[in-house]
């Protein structure tokens, strides 16, 4: 009977036990992890901060689940993993042998060596500890600078605000979320976040954190020399694989662990999963580092298949996300970029005076489907997800979007508004086409 050890409690490492004892009732289970004791859900940190849930309500199992499936949780550090001995060397001062691990350690906010970052009053958002510091960073505070144009920075900015914190967003780029959608939808979106009050500043990169006489932070100085008060500073710039406990031991790494199709290590008995990844060759359609909640999951589900058994490769199919900004929802699939690369076209459309957009893009030679970003409103996954792996026609998808419509059935939709500019547009003759209730009743046949 093999005893499988698993480093971190985050999602993917959660994942691959239950999965592994869901198909071997007999394997010894061990979790590790010192963020907390239990399973927590980590993209509900933020409304906990804002009031509308306390953190017992963010644990996914009662505290008896884990007993009660023979899955055994060390809450401990990590300080050092002993590869040629199979064994893990804890803080405490115990060892813990395995006979195959799993490494999922996720990460850890990235810092990029400015002056100031480490001072009381900076912080990252990540953990568990990072939000009971962020309780203490923004007692009885009234401003806050937030750097970093990406979904953590927002989220961080949406928390501070419903405390009626001021706050100044720094933005590097031209515009939020460059890189990712278009100055359509940013320029939305940053309107969205200056009518709730946020102070948004594009082309503006820090250069300094200042501090008081006490050594807290009170202030940041752009690159421009503009110096911002405050009694707060958000580092929203990214996170990086946290993996510095490994290094200068034998396995390999580059700017996460390396692993091949089968989440595999250059140790056979070793595996990584999550944040923490990287592939040496991505896979199909993919980047070899994507630290996203739901490839986790789909990692921790396919390794589990390996240790009990059946090797498998990680195939996550079609990239996917899914956000919200205050309260616009966001989703983006297949691969869509703010600059449209050679050999594809795209259509965007834009409401007049709601906050929502719809941007297709495609192949310009055969019209083929590549991906698709949509802010205000909800499409279903299994539909677009199958349009992207059917190679369906941009025509195609533009004729059958009630398909993919995902709010309510009385709730009001644009989609005729869509299809006659994109027939203005393109010189065609679409026409939209009702919900095909017969792929519907095919999926729930008994």
């Amino acid at each position: 009977m093999d005893k499988i050890v698993i480093i971190g409690n985050g999602v993917s490492g959660v994942t691959t036990a239950r999965h592994v004892r869901k198909r071997d009732p007999n394997a010894e289970i061990v979790i590790v992890g010192s963020e907390t004791k239990y399973f927590f859900a980590r993209t509900a940190l933020m409304y906990v901060f804002m009031g509308h849930m306390k953190f017992e309500h963010t644990k996914p199992y009662e505290d008896s689940f884990w007993e009660k499936n023979r899955i055994e949780l060390c809450f401990a550090h990590v300080n050092e993993v002993d590869f040629e001995n199979k064994s893990l060397h804890l803080e405490n001062g115990k060892t813990i042998h395995y006979d195959k691990l799993v490494l999922g350690v996720g990460s850890k906010p990235r810092k990029f060596g400015w002056k100031g970052e480490d001072l009381p009053g900076v912080q990252g958002l990540y953990s568990c500890q990072d939000l009971m510091q962020l309780e203490e960073n923004t007692a009885g505070i009234k401003s806050a600078v937030v750097v970093g144009g990406g979904l953590i920075g927002v989220e961080l900015v949406e928390m501070l605000r419903s405390r009626n914190i001021e706050v100044t967003f720094l933005i590097r780029e031209p515009y939020f979320m460059a890189g990712l959608v278009g100055s359509g939808e940013s320029e939305m979106l940053m309107d969205h976040m200056e009518e709730h009050e946020v102070n948004v500043k594009v082309n503006s990169s820090l250069q300094e954190i200042t501090s008081d006489n006490n050594g807290r932070a009170n202030g940041v100085i752009t690159e421009n020399g503009e110096h911002i008060p405050c009694q707060m500073v958000g580092l929203t710039i990214g996170v990086t694989p946290n993996i510095s406990f490994l290094e200068n031991t034998s396995l390999e790494m580059n700017q996460g662990i390396l692993v091949d199709p089968f989440l595999q290590t250059n140790h056979s008995d070793v595996f990584a999963i999550g944040d923490c990844v990287e592939f040496r060759t991505a896979p199909p359609g993919r980047r070899k580092i994507e630290q996203v909640w739901y490839t986790g999951r789909m990692m921790g589900e396919t390794v589990a298949e390996t240790l009990t058994g059946t090797p498998r490769k990680y195939l996550p199919g079609q990239w996917f996300n899914s956000a919200k900004f205050f309260d616009i929802e966001y989703q983006t699939y297949g691969s869509v970029s703010d600059q449209l690369p050679e050999g594809q076209h795209e259509f965007f459309w834009k409401h007049s005076n709601e906050n929502k957009s719809f941007r297709l893009v495609f192949d310009s030679s055969d019209n083929r489907f590549i991906g698709l970003n949509v802010f205000g409103m909800r499409m279903r996954h299994e539909v677009i997800d199958r349009w992207l792996n059917e190679n369906a026609s941009a025509d195609y998808c533009m004729e059958h979007l009630n398909d993919a419509w995902f709010d309510p059935e009385l709730y009001r939709n644009d989609f005729q508004e869509f299809v006659t500019k994109y027939n203005q547009e393109f010189n065609k003759d679409i026409h939209l086409k009702s919900k095909s209730w017969s792929r519907i009743l095919e999926r729930i046949k008994v």
